[in-house]
């Protein structure tokens, strides 16, 4: 008997780490303001930056910070308005590769109008437009990879009802005052050369060094640089 409980000790520890290595970040912030209250709240926080609706908008993701951040072009440059707490993500640190690996991508997105979904099941939506060309280029696989409310992700990333009512009605403001497109990059973390370093062993290593220039380029210069893709790999465009 105490052999079977062990055994059965043994195998309930495995299937935890087998959870654990799945879900690598199950970030819940404190739930915040509800929508009525973030909406009541809204256009003061823009004015505080001195940022208007419609202005253009660019977003950053930072999946092991389980951050959000969105950024609007006022006169004087790129201003961070707020970053967002990720309610979840499923997966780990790396790429999505197929359909049903529940990762949430990295790389370079963008979002136009028609990935709008006002009516989501998770209060509203956009998809981040995998795969894109890189991910083509590599053969990977996937569908209706979103940024959400809802706090469930199975390869998205889903932030609290609040959270993504704020970026949502950015996002649509500034498409529908005339940007083409709202760039989302999607880091594995914050690019420094010590993160960097600390995760050297990663499998990843030489795919996460290709996304650092353009992490650089706004970090140093406040600019969000074009993208190429050039013999399968990410390059800043123009270099």
């Amino acid at each position: 008997m105490g052999g079977l409980v062990r055994t059965l000790a043994m195998i309930a520890l495995m299937a935890g780490l087998a959870i654990g290595a799945l879900v690598w970040r199950d970030h819940r912030p404190d739930p915040g303001p509800s929508i009525a209250e973030a909406r009541s709240t809204f256009p003061n926080r823009l004015k505080a930056k001195g940022l208007a609706m419609g202005q253009p908008v660019f977003i950053r993701i930072f999946k092991q910070e389980a951050e959000l951040e969105l950024w609007m072009k006022a006169k004087s440059g790129w201003t961070l308005f707020q970053t967002y707490g990720i309610c979840r993500y499923s997966g780990k640190l790396g790429p999505k590769l197929v359909t049903g690996d529940k990762q949430a991508p990295e790389g370079f997105y963008q979002v136009g109008l028609g990935q709008l979904n006002p009516a989501s099941r998770w209060h509203v939506s956009f998809n981040l437009g995998f795969p894109n060309q890189f991910d083509r280029a590599h053969g990977r696989s996937g569908s209706f990879l979103m940024v959400h409310g809802g706090c469930s992700s199975a390869g998205c990333y889903a932030m609290t009802n609040a959270g993504v009512d704020d970026i949502y009605r950015l996002v649509e403001a500034g498409l529908q005052n005339g940007q083409r497109a709202v760039d989302v990059h999607a880091f594995p973390f914050r690019m420094t050369e010590k993160a960097m370093a600390s995760h050297a062993p990663s499998q990843w290593l030489s795919f996460w060094r290709d996304l650092k220039p353009a992490y650089d380029r706004f970090e140093t210069r406040r600019e969000v640089p074009g993208i190429a893709v050039i013999g399968g790999k990410y390059r800043l465009a123009g270099n």
